[in-house]
């Protein structure tokens, strides 16, 4: 009698059980589906026609003398863009002004500041005055010399100051400089470097993984803010690129040269307001945000700091050796 009843259960509940069954699997195949087709909108035909001359005839580049920022200022100079190239060294900007204007015949202007300091604002507005700005690459950055406990960090106070000035009041006052006009337009894209390393705490490189963690907040919020008001904003988190603040000298699939990781990530604006901007990192960072532990990720980069300092440390202390011994010998 009850395993008559239990079969008459099992069938009552047969047909609930198959569609909520079907259900789900359409589910799940609909979502794959729906990445897939994202993933080949954005990875494969991107979205590079977006940025043009059409949104505004300047593009202003900060750090624009190396690495990321350099690759950004050459591939928007190519896209016939006029560029404000804004870093330290007059020589450096004038030697990149030269070759954007031999090579891809545009006007420049250049404004040397050092962005460790907050008193060059007034100076930046006054090289921007009258120019119609249609995009910004807040592209300048400093970090550790190498990773260390914040507490050993040489001249704690002064690496502080310079690292929050660089990092996060850059962005904050570029912003507030060039997005009225923007606003006033209704049309403008600004791209704000930050870093994978602003994706989760990065140990031994606390204070820099905080102030890129700063700018990827910063950055989608103000592009909530003013998304309705035709203008892009989005925080771009590449891992390593094979630049002089890496050290990285050969380039790798996951290690990109700079011309070859700001020609994809401008592919994405548009289409993503937070992106890792080249295909490789962001596998890369949905493995290190979706698949594995937070935990486990914040304790391998612990690891990988620590390794990498007490070899910083130890090529430190057999260079200071070698040149002791050389004095003396003399």
């Amino acid at each position: 009698m009850d395993s008559m009843n239990a079969k008459e259960m099992f069938r009552q509940a047969e047909t609930p059980l198959f569609w909520v069954g079907a259900f789900t699997v359409a589910s799940l195949a609909l979502w794959l589906l729906y990445r897939l087709l994202s993933g080949f909108r954005i990875w494969v035909l991107g979205n590079g026609q977006l940025l043009s001359p059409k949104l505004g005839k300047w593009a202003v580049v900060t750090g624009a003398t190396d690495g990321i920022g350099k690759s950004y200022a050459e591939e928007l100079a190519r896209r016939g863009f006029a560029m404000v190239l804004i870093s330290r060294s007059q020589d450096k900007l004038d030697d990149v002004a030269k070759s954007l204007k031999e090579q891809y015949k545009v006007e420049t202007k250049t404004i040397a500041v050092d962005f460790g300091k907050t008193d060059i604002y007034s100076k930046i507005n006054e090289g921007l005055a009258g120019l119609e700005i249609g995009v910004l690459v807040n592209n300048v950055g400093v970090s550790y010399p190498y990773p260390e406990y914040y507490l050993h960090i040489p001249d704690l106070d002064d690496f502080i100051t310079n690292m929050i000035n660089v990092n996060m009041t850059s962005v904050c006052q570029m912003t507030r400089l060039v997005l009225p006009r923007m606003v006033e337009r209704s049309k403008g894209v600004i791209l704000n470097i930050s870093s994978a390393s602003g994706m989760y705490p990065l140990p031994l490189l606390t204070v820099y993984s905080a102030t890129k963690a700063f700018v990827d907040f910063f950055s989608r919020g103000l592009q909530e803010e003013y998304r309705r008001q035709g203008i892009i904003i989005q925080s771009v988190l590449p891992f390593y690129v094979a630049t002089k603040m890496t050290r990285i000298k050969k380039p790798t699939l996951d290690k990109p040269t700079p011309e070859r990781y700001v020609a994809a990530e401008l592919n994405t604006v548009g289409l993503q307001s937070q992106t890792n901007g080249y295909f490789p990192h962001a596998v890369m960072g949905w493995v290190t945000t979706k698949l594995v532990p937070s935990s486990i990720v914040i304790y391998l980069g612990a690891g990988m700091n620590r390794r990498q300092r007490t070899g910083y440390l130890q090529r430190r202390k057999l260079r200071d050796q070698k040149n002791g011994a050389n004095l003396k010998s003399e």
